[in-house]
């Protein structure tokens, strides 16, 4: 009894001695690991973390963690590349709104110098003005890509009703601007679990855009299965241009005119909604489709 005893003492201590050893390991594993992620955070690397150990709790730990800084590294790098865009915009936006003042303050001495051509010189400055008021549009369409809220409330919308009411209000717009759209809307109502409001700003983005930047033409299209569809010919874009229309601050530049960043905003609000929206260039037209 005494020998069954001794043995069974023997084998809890081995593995109690076995169990200790482990734990030690697995405290200087996850002690090397906090160490050199405070390393790898605290300086512009592009290390990722390592171990020494096969154990597969700790293996797994290190790989989740190095899929967030791989995430960390994307996000810094659009912030910084976000900011820089930003700075370089409004510099230019700055610059831009800076030369019709000069102008402005220009035209108005040669009024007082001259009178018989005041009407001519008050036309010039008409010009200048709205072209600061496209500059300053500009600059607020900037000030709210950053106040995009993330807190959405959502409830059973009809889109067709939302798309019709949105069109309505811009027919005066659309009037001014000698565009005469062409609207296809599935008669059957489609619902969509979305929030309301954000939705209204995404179209209003949307036909606020073509207002200013159409060349006439203007197409729209809800489809049965809630596909919305707008399009219009643009000759200040091309298919590469295309390709960067959502992206935060990016601008297409043509003549004295840019496009403002409605659809960067738009794209955002889509995807709180858990939406889709794409951008194509097909035959000179630019083509919008969200799927919500």
């Amino acid at each position: 009894m005494d020998i069954w005893l001794y043995f069974l003492i023997s084998v809890l201590t081995i593995i109690l001695i076995f169990l200790i050893i482990k734990l030690l390991l697995i405290k200087k594993s996850i002690r090397g690991i906090r160490c050199e992620l405070i390393r790898i955070l605290e300086s512009d690397t592009n290390n990722l973390l390592t171990v020494d150990t096969k154990n597969r709790e700790i293996v797994a730990l290190a790989n989740t963690l190095n899929i967030e800084i791989k995430n960390l590294r994307t996000q810094r790098l659009q912030y910084e590349n976000g900011n820089h865009e930003l700075k370089r915009t409004i510099t230019n936006i700055s610059h831009d709104i800076r030369t019709p003042l000069t102008s402005i303050s220009g035209y108005i001495d040669l009024i007082k110098e001259n009178k018989e051509k005041q009407e001519e010189y008050i036309k010039i400055i008409e010009r200048k003005t709205n072209d600061i008021i496209n500059l300053t549009e500009q600059l607020f369409d900037f000030s709210k890509t950053i106040d995009i809220s993330p807190n959405i409330i959502k409830e059973k919308v009809c889109i067709n009703e939302l798309l019709e009411e949105t069109l309505a209000n811009f027919y005066v717009l659309f009037k001014e601007n000698n565009i005469v759209p062409e609207i296809k809307i599935e008669e059957t109502k489609i619902y969509k679990m979305i929030d309301k409001n954000t939705i209204i700003r995404v179209f209003e983005n949307i036909l606020s855009n073509v207002t200013k930047y159409s060349n006439g033409n203007f197409k729209v299209k809800l489809d049965r299965n809630g596909k919305i569809t707008f399009s219009n010919k643009s000759s200040s874009l091309d298919a590469t241009t295309v390709e960067k229309i959502f992206d935060r601050y990016y601008t297409v530049e043509n003549a004295k005119k840019s496009t403002g960043i409605g659809l960067s905003i738009a794209k955002q609000l889509v995807e709180l909604n858990n939406g889709n929206i794409v951008g194509k260039y097909e035959k000179g037209n630019l083509i919008i489709e969200i799927e919500l």
